[in-house]
């Protein structure tokens, strides 16, 4: 689809022989009088570019451009005919990408949208690389879940956030069981199949609020922000009933069970970091020792059991 290009000038003929111009040209343009209408159509419609007159009647273009860089993703080129009260310099400072003097050829004026143009699909690419790289920097490629860099530093926000509100934080450590084993007899093809799908159980077992991670080999980890520890254990249940019932096949035929350890913990302020995980981690293997496939609690501060075992 063409660009689209607003022009905002009080100068009828202008707008009228330049919106003919741009049509011609390849673009679709629309031409407003003031600053005032062009708003409100910015408002309902996608522009890539804004060509603004600078004086005009009511709001200015300074002023326009200043809101449209505010609020809106679109380039704006300042038109103006008074060369000595305007300079490239205030243009720029307002938020123009380009400024040009009138009278100007239009064929210049084409060459400006072009180049800002390119830029705005550079910019585009770039923030796409960008975005992309954050995602990889973060998220583990084969469970799609985040990495266990972002868990550390995603722990250390929620546990900041905890003491400061005197809110609860609960951790689950989640470890398959016999993975080896199952790594062994099916190849390691099979058993990436394996953590891939677990990746997409444990999320879909989680409220918006919660973050899952691969913390490492066939490990995986919860932060579940404001709960306690008897909330989190309701969480960590649904998780283990739900890949116990899961059916992993191998060529056509059903695999072995998969089953999980989980550990839960409330944090205890203000025990650090380090011990917290520690905590999660014993009550991890605590349920293994109990004959795996379960859950172990390590409560809170202010549960009345504090070992369930």
């Amino acid at each position: 689809m063409e660009p689209q290009i607003l022009i905002v000038d009080d100068d009828t003929l202008l707008l009228n022989s330049l919106g003919d111009f741009l049509e011609i040209s390849g673009f679709r343009s629309v031409g407003v009088s003031s600053a005032e209408t062009a708003l409100e159509l910015i408002r309902q419609n996608g522009f890539e570019i804004v060509l603004i007159d600078i004086v005009l009647p009511g709001m200015g273009g300074l002023e326009l451009t200043a809101v449209v860089k505010k609020k809106y993703d679109m380039d704006v080129i300042l038109m103006t005919g008074y060369q000595d009260e305007h300079s490239y310099e205030m243009a720029i400072e307002s938020g123009a990408s380009d400024f040009v003097i009138k009278p100007f050829r239009y064929e210049e004026l084409l060459l400006r949208i072009r180049r800002v143009l390119r830029e705005r699909e550079l910019n585009r690419e770039r923030n796409r690389i960008m975005e992309k790289l954050k995602k990889l920097a973060t998220t583990d490629g084969l469970t799609k879940l985040f990495n266990s860099r972002h868990f550390y530093n995603q722990l250390q926000l929620e546990v900041d956030r905890t003491l400061r509100y005197a809110h609860p934080l609960s951790l689950l450590f989640i470890d398959i069981d016999n993975f080896k084993v199952y790594n062994d007899r099916y190849g390691h093809l099979e058993g990436d199949k394996v953590l891939a799908r677990l990746g997409e159980i444990i999320k879909s077992c989680l409220r918006k609020m919660d973050s899952a991670y691969r913390y490492g080999g066939e490990e995986f980890t919860v932060i579940l922000p404001e709960t306690g520890a008897a909330e989190a254990r309701v969480v960590a249940e649904r998780i283990r009933a739900a890949i116990e019932k899961e059916t992993f096949m191998v060529e056509n035929a059903p695999a072995d069970k998969i089953t999980v350890s989980i550990g839960v913990t409330e944090h205890r302020s203000p025990e650090s970091i380090t011990e917290f995980i520690k905590r999660s981690d014993r009550a991890m293997y605590d349920a293994k020792d109990q004959g795996r496939n379960r859950v172990s609690i390590h409560p809170g501060p202010d549960a009345s059991n504090p070992d369930p075992r």
